[in-house]
C-alpha cells in the first residue's frame, strides 16, 4: 500500500516521504480500515508516541496521522460491534502506525459509524478537533448555560469546534487570535473577539472558563482571568500558572464512540460546521503539509477518490 512515513523527528514535516509499505493486519479486537480520508496534526511529530511504542521501543519509520474515515475491510479475532463494509470514522491509537496510508489497523472501540450522508473528508476532520472540544468543555470544564468562556485560537480546528459547541450550550463566548481571524471566529459563533497581538487580554475581565490551546505567557495571563470557582482547561501541557481560586486542568484527548456519535449528529443537522482549509491527495500530501502559505483550517488528505 502507499503510505507517508517519517524517520527524523528533527526534520518535522520536511522528513515525510511517500513509500510502499505492507498492508497492516487486524489483531485481536482490531478492524482493518480501507482509509478514504485522513487528518493530520503537525504537532504530533513532537509527541514521543510518534517515535516509540508503548514499551518505549523505536518504531520508526512511522506512519503519522490519527484521524480517519473509511470502510471496514476486515475484522480481527474477537472484534464485535462493527462489520465488514461499514463506513466508520475515529481516532487511532497514539503509539501505532497512523492513517496517512491506504489501510490502517485500528482498535474497534476507537471507531464510530459514519452515516452515509456525511462525506469521508468531513468525517476525517472531526475526531481530534471535535473530541478535544467536547471533552474540554463538558468533561473537564463542566460548562453550563449562562457561563462565560474565553477560547484561544477560536478560528482554528479545535477552537472553532469549541465556539460552536459552547454557543449551543448557551455560553457567552470571547474568542482570541490574530486580526485576520476575527470574522471567522464571529461567524462560528463567538460574541466578542480579542486580537492577541494588539488588544489587551486583561480587558476581558473575569470568566468562568478558559479553553487554552496556546500555552506559555498567554496561558499564564489567562489564569488570572478565571473567577472564583472557575476552570482553566488546556491542551498545551501542564499549566505553569493556576487560577487563584479555581481549577487548572490539562488533558489528552481520548477516543469515545458515544461522543463521536453526538458530534456527527450535530454535523448532519447543521448545528456544527467543520473547519477544513485544504484537501489534498495522498500523492500530494507531503507538499501540502510543507506549504509555505498559511492555510486557515485543517488540511485533509483524500486517500481515495
Amino acid at each position: 500500500m502507499k503510505a507517508i512515513v517519517v524517520t527524523d523527528q528533527a526534520a518535522g514535516t520536511g522528513g515525510m516521504t511517500l513509500v510502499e509499505r505492507p498492508e497492516p493486519e487486524a489483531a485481536g479486537n482490531d478492524v482493518l480500515v480501507e482509509v478514504h480520508a485522513s487528518g493530520f496534526t503537525p504537532g504530533e511529530l513532537t509527541w514521543p508516541s510518534n517515535w516509540a511504542d508503548r514499551l518505549g521501543r523505536d518504531r520508526t519509520p512511522s506512519i503519522p496521522g490519527h484521524e480517519m474515515a473509511g470502510v471496514v475491510s476486515a475484522l480481527g479475532y474477537g472484534t464485535t460491534g462493527l462489520s465488514v463494509g461499514q463506513r466508520v470514522f475515529g481516532l487511532t491509537d497514539w503509539t501505532r502506525d497512523g492513517t496517512l496510508a491506504e489501510y490502517a489497523a485500528v482498535e474497534a472501540r476507537n471507531l464510530a459509524p459514519l452515516p452515509g450522508d456525511v462525506d469521508f473528508t468531513v468525517g476525517a476532520s472531526l475526531p481530534i478537533s471535535g473530541l478535544t472540544a467536547w471533552q474540554g468543555l463538558f468533561d473537564h470544564g463542566r460548562l453550563q448555560a449562562g457561563q462565560s468562556l474565553l477560547v484561544h485560537g477560536a478560528a482554528g480546528g479545535v477552537g472553532s469546534m469549541v465556539v460552536q459547541l459552547a454557543r449551543e450550550a448557551g455560553a457567552y463566548i470571547i474568542g482570541t487570535g490574530r486580526a485576520a481571524d476575527r470574522q471567522t471566529a464571529l461567524d462560528f459563533g463567538a460574541q466578542d473577539f480579542v486580537d492577541l497581538p494588539t488588544d489587551s487580554l486583561e480587558d476581558v475581565g473575569s470568566v468562568d472558563l478558559v479553553f487554552d490551546v496556546i500555552g506559555g505567557d498567554i496561558q499564564k495571563r489567562s489564569a488570572g482571568l478565571v473567577r472564583a470557582g472557575g476552570t482553566l482547561v488546556t491542551i498545551a501541557g501542564p499549566p505553569e500558572a493556576r487560577p487563584a481560586d479555581g481549577l487548572a486542568i490539562d488533558f489528552v484527548v481520548e477516543s469515545d464512540r458515544a461522543q463521536l456519535g453526538e458530534i456527527v449528529r450535530r454535523v448532519r443537522d447543521g448545528r456544527l460546521r467543520t473547519n477544513i482549509g485544504n484537501i489534498a491527495t495522498l500523492d500530494d500530501a507531503v507538499a501540502a503539509f510543507n506549504s509555505t502559505e498559511r492555510v486557515k483550517g485543517k488540511t485533509i488528505i483524500r486517500v481515495r477518490p
